[in-house]
């Protein structure tokens, strides 16, 4: 008998991100765009409800979340660079 993987690597799926990771960070992404700062984001409710420590940390390391948030600071820094 032959077992046929949908893949042609049979560990793939160790690679999956969760569907409840990427819903949060979406959501991490969106509140982030619209102003609030990081450290409120990670502490709303919704995130805390939905995930572990672990989890938020792993947040921090997603590319997306990391390209967003060094944008913000960017931004931040030639804002205040600009007022002098």
């Amino acid at each position: 008998m032959r077992f046929r993987f949908g893949t042609s690597n049979p560990f793939a799926f160790l690679f999956v991100r969760p569907q409840r990771e990427e819903y949060l960070a979406r959501y991490v992404l969106r509140e982030h765009a619209r102003g609030r700062s990081l450290r409120e984001v990670l502490e709303d409710p919704y995130v805390r409800n939905r995930s572990s420590d672990g989890e938020r940390a792993r947040l921090l390391e997603r590319p997306e979340i990391v390209a967003a948030i060094g944008e913000r600071a960017v931004a931040d820094l030639e804002d205040a660079l600009a007022g002098r």
